[in-house]
């Protein structure tokens, strides 16, 4: 009997979780493909941040490597953007970073593409040097900024931001967190656990600035960031700038 053909746009944890499932209860039901815009196997985006730290490596983070795939029959294409579906023929497009483009052809489609990162309509928001906080790609670029510049600013003071904060700093970093709420993590903590939050991190050396309205990012002389400017006409010097101020 000819298996159906399951594709799967996403390859992240909740998608390949449901391939896992689905492989144990009916092993022989589908063939499968996977598209991955990401150029690595599915791993842990929760622990980016230990990454980011120092304190864990990107191959610790992998929870299913290259063989898991190949071991169970599924075809992966990782660093490929699904382009387009056409679904009157069932057909999946995709293109990489070189260009080249290629298809698949399913009776089950599976999207499973999960959030992009938020980031604010400011001016210089494309400057080099300014970044979301989401997949292995930010980290990255994250700890080889830190090899190289000095001072981060942070826009965002709940978790993945102060997470992020964190990480830079153990990297060497000199790290201004900016968060227009009064106090830290306001969806989580009342202003009395917000502020004794921040009175601990001050005390490691990291510095906020409190109920700022991040205008621009301003670039310097080589076209990299190089300050934040608020609404208020302060600025803030700033090599790196990481946005962690939600998802869509």
């Amino acid at each position: 009997m000819k298996k159906s053909r399951l594709v799967m746009i996403g390859n992240g944890m909740a998608g390949v979780r449901t391939l896992e499932e689905l492989l144990k209860i009916a092993p022989d039901l589908y063939d499968i493909t996977v598209f991955g815009a990401e150029p690595h196997p599915n791993y842990n985006r929760i622990l980016l941040s230990p990454v980011l730290a120092g304190e864990q490596t990107l191959d610790e983070i992998v929870l299913n490597d290259w063989s898991w795939y190949t071991d169970n029959g599924i075809t992966l294409h990782a660093g490929w953007t699904v382009t387009r579906v056409d679904r009157v023929r069932r057909v999946v497009h995709a293109q990489n970073a070189a260009g080249e483009t290629c298809s698949a052809e399913y009776d089950r489609l599976l999207i499973a593409t999960g959030s992009n990162p938020y980031m604010l309509p400011i001016p210089g928001k494309d400057l080099p040097g300014v970044l979301a906080y989401r997949d292995i790609a930010d980290t990255q670029a994250m700890i080889d900024a830190a090899a190289t510049f000095r001072n981060a600013v942070v826009i965002g003071g709940g978790l993945l931001g102060l997470e992020a904060a964190n990480g830079l700093m153990k990297r060497g970093m000199t790290v201004s967190v900016v968060h227009v709420s009064p106090w830290l993590m306001e969806r989580q903590l009342d202003d009395v656990a917000g502020k004794l939050l921040q009175q601990s991190l001050q005390a490691r050396g990291m510095s906020f600035l409190m109920g700022a309205q991040t205008q621009e990012l301003v670039a310097g002389a080589s076209g990299r960031v190089a300050a934040v400017r608020f609404k208020d006409g302060t600025e803030v010097a700033a090599d790196l700038v990481v946005m962690a101020v939600g998802i869509r």
